[in-house]
């Protein structure tokens, strides 16, 4: 709707958010002291589901210890990862994992550098279409969502084929090169695992199913926000994946709905979060 009362026009403040090309980074640097209205979520976007209850372990999202689960390594302790894996969360934090604490860092290091550029030297990678190659935007469904959300990203699509070198911006490609070979290792570990929770041989969805064929690394990054209180980073949704892993920074945020709660995923270090998303859930 383009204009509401009070004779606001949200598309002309979406159209000039858009036109920027500054994203919400760019919002900050400008010195915005109030949050434009468009970010303004509605009631029922930030109070939709109760809290999980404090301290309630039925409510804790699981972490299990990687370990052991390599194919070297004890059967038997494999299998008892597995069955852990299993459970019906959907969600679940993995340890042992094998990418280096460095690797984790220097990615999001790299995300901090993209960001606190000058808004002309994000400028050129700045793309509305989502499976170009590189695409630096904020807000796909700008237009479309009900409202808009406080993030930006830099999305890099490394496979089946991977961007030249040369199209990652200078100040994150050996960062966005080195995390991606090793989660990609990740995710070939997981797909074996989750093969094997499902009763299936354990090379199933990577290489029976191609699930591991593709592969979006997006960097997310939620700057300071005047009035947090009035924004969401991103709504509630689903994952469109076959699996999404995700390396949390320190200050958290992130949100699961389990048993009509929402939970929170706190932060644990050298962490990585598992997601199962809905190409998954749709195939097996």
């Amino acid at each position: 709707m383009a204009t509401t009362d009070s004779g606001y026009d949200r598309l002309a403040e979406q159209k000039a958010f858009s036109a920027s090309k500054a994203g919400v980074k760019g919002l900050v640097d400008a010195g915005v002291k109030e949050l434009p209205r468009m970010f303004h979520a509605p009631p029922h976007f930030l109070n939709g589901r109760p809290p999980a209850p404090a301290g309630d372990p039925e409510f804790s999202v699981p972490v299990i210890d990687l370990a052991g689960a390599r194919d070297d390594h004890d059967p038997e302790e494999r299998k008892r990862i597995v069955q852990k894996i299993s459970a019906k969360w959907g969600f679940f934090q993995i340890v042992n994992h094998g990418v280096p604490t460095s690797t984790q860092n220097k990615i999001k290091a790299g995300t901090h550098r993209f960001f606190n550029q000058d808004a002309e030297a994000k400028k050129e990678y700045f793309r509305a279409e989502p499976m170009s190659k590189v695409v630096y935007t904020s807000n796909y469904g700008l237009y479309t969502a009900p409202v808009a959300y406080w993030s930006d990203v830099i999305l890099f699509n490394m496979a089946p084929e991977p961007p030249e070198p040369e199209q990652i911006p200078a100040c994150i490609r050996e960062n966005v090169q080195e995390f991606s070979e090793e989660i990609s290792k990740v995710g070939g570990l997981m797909f074996e695992l989750l093969s094997e929770a499902l009763g299936l041989a354990s090379n199933h969805l990577k290489e029976e199913m191609g699930c591991a064929e593709g592969m979006g690394l997006a960097c997310n990054y939620y700057p300071h926000c005047p009035q947090p209180e009035l924004a969401l980073g991103i709504t509630h949704h689903t994952d469109i994946g076959f699996i999404t892993v995700l390396s949390q920074d320190h200050v958290g945020g992130l949100q699961v709905v389990h048993r009509g709660h929402w939970v929170d995923v706190p932060p644990v270090p050298e962490a990585l979060v598992v997601n199962i998303g809905d190409m998954l859930q749709v195939h097996v």
